[in-house]
């Protein structure tokens, strides 16, 4: 099974100059997350709500950066410029503000947060009324507004300038939505778990739904101060959340990043269980409940192919798009699909949900152990994860990799070698001169050696 000659981002994504496959985002005070910037793209959007089947009005969320309120004044007063009324819901995570979006009939929702990123960085992502993160045309439109400046366009005077209120029970609104994806009457008692907040947007809501469900709650990384969001800490770096699992005896890690809108788990041995594994878990347990829809699983080119196997198995599918959460759910609405993810723990319960939610992800792992009444090494077991090879290979020019002769008979070689129980994937970077070979199999040396074969060949014709 090979994939040969995808890049990282489509064209249309590449060719902008402020959006990317998720917002707006670089450094804070430097362009173009500046507060200049920040306003227009407030007007922008506000502007072209115009249209929209709702009242003129935007939700605005934000994580626990220094620059976020910086950020979220600028954003705010632009959409204000533009005619449209304001609803601050403070520090919330971004599926709090998908979800406020769609409860308060908003015209959009937008999101101060970088994410998974260091803190200096700083980003800004828009939702339309829907709850679903804009279209790229949607999003170009935008653009181009900003990119024009539209400082000679008439704005509204007067009674007409836009407002703003905060919306106080903002993060009672989100908690209760999370609490009523569980059956009537569920509890978590008995389970303790660990929650790593990544001094980040999650830091008081994550704690407080696993408490109020019955749960021991140990919380780390729960208390930002502005420049400590994601250090060392989250689901990019898991090793605190897995001592404290081990040292505190707990049943269930769960480390969310910056916004919170991703996790990784960890079981009660202290082993990392990934973006995969829960999509593993969470479609045997629909598959047997028939809710599943299409008996089809959405995730990217980079779930590992155990993923794959583990619902051949039980007659359900995979369907691959392109990395990133945005096309997961493109493909996901495409297709009334109900159930998609990462590996890197971006996961979709469409369900409940219009993009990825850590939170959720994490109770619904905790509901699967209660009911089974097995802990979380076990249940894991319905997929088998297969060794993963990866090799960079630094590129002089691009070709395209089909018409190259001997790098594609070597692809097809080794993709004979691993039949069906086994995947290559080669593929150009979006952002740098890299073609990136990664190789799935059953034999970890095998795999090694497979994708080590690939890189040699592309070396040999395109290298650096």
């Amino acid at each position: 099974m090979a994939n040969v000659g995808g890049a990282e981002a489509n064209a249309a994504t590449a060719a902008r100059k402020l959006f990317g496959t998720d917002g707006v985002r670089g450094t804070a005070n430097v362009e173009p997350v500046t507060c200049e910037i920040a306003l227009r793209l407030g007007r922008a959007a506000a502007q072209l709500c115009a249209a929209a089947p709702t009242p003129r009005r935007f939700v605005v969320g934000k994580d626990t950066r220094r620059s976020s309120d910086m950020l979220e004044s600028a954003v705010a007063a632009g959409i204000c410029s533009a005619g449209a009324d304001v609803v601050l819901a403070g520090v919330l995570p971004t599926p709090g503000i998908a979800l406020l979006t769609r409860q308060l009939g908003a015209a959009g929702g937008v999101v101060i947060s970088a994410s998974h990123n260091a803190f200096q960085d700083n980003g800004i992502k828009l939702f339309g009324f829907t709850g679903f993160k804009l279209t790229d045309e949607i999003e170009a439109a935008i653009e181009r507004l900003v990119l024009e400046d539209g400082s000679g366009a008439r704005l509204p005077t007067g009674a007409d300038v836009g407002t703003v209120q905060v919306l106080d029970d903002a993060t009672a609104r989100y908690a209760e939505s999370l609490r009523r994806t569980l059956p009537g009457g569920c509890s978590l008692r008995g389970l303790k778990i660990v929650i790593d907040c990544a001094h980040g947007a999650g830091y008081r809501v994550a704690p407080e739904v696993f408490a109020s469900l019955g749960a021991v709650v140990v919380a780390i990384g729960a208390h930002p101060d502005g420049v400590n969001i994601n250090r060392d800490a989250g689901a990019l770096h898991p090793r605190q959340l897995q001592e404290t699992v081990l040292a505190t005896q707990a049943h269930l890690g769960l480390a969310l990043d910056g916004d919170a809108d991703r996790a990784m788990l960890v079981d009660e041995r202290g082993a990392v269980v990934d973006g995969d594994e829960v999509l593993a878990l969470a479609a045997a347990d629909m598959l047997a409940h028939g809710t599943l829809r299409g008996n089809t699983v959405v995730a990217t080119v980079m779930s590992n192919i155990g993923l794959e196997i583990a619902l051949r198995e039980r007659d359900a599918r995979l369907v691959r798009v392109p990395v990133g959460d945005r096309y997961v759910v493109e493909e996901m609405v495409r297709g009334g699909y109900n159930l998609g993810g990462e590996q890197s723990g971006h996961l979709l319960f469409l369900d409940h949900s219009t993009t990825g939610d850590g939170v959720l992800a994490g109770l619904t792992v905790a509901r699967l152990m209660i009911e089974g009444q097995r802990p979380l090494s076990e249940l894991k077991r319905v997929m088998a994860k297969y060794p993963q090879a990866l090799v960079n290979v630094r590129v002089a020019r691009r070709e395209d990799l089909d018409a190259v002769p001997t790098v594609r008979r070597v692809i097809e070689q080794v993709s004979e070698r691993l039949h069906n129980r086994g995947r290559v994937l080669v593929r150009y970077s979006g952002t740098e001169p890299l073609v990136r070979v990664m190789v799935e199999g059953e034999d970890a040396d095998q795999v090694r050696a497979d994708a080590e074969e690939i890189a040699a060949a592309l070396r040999a014709h395109l290298g650096a």
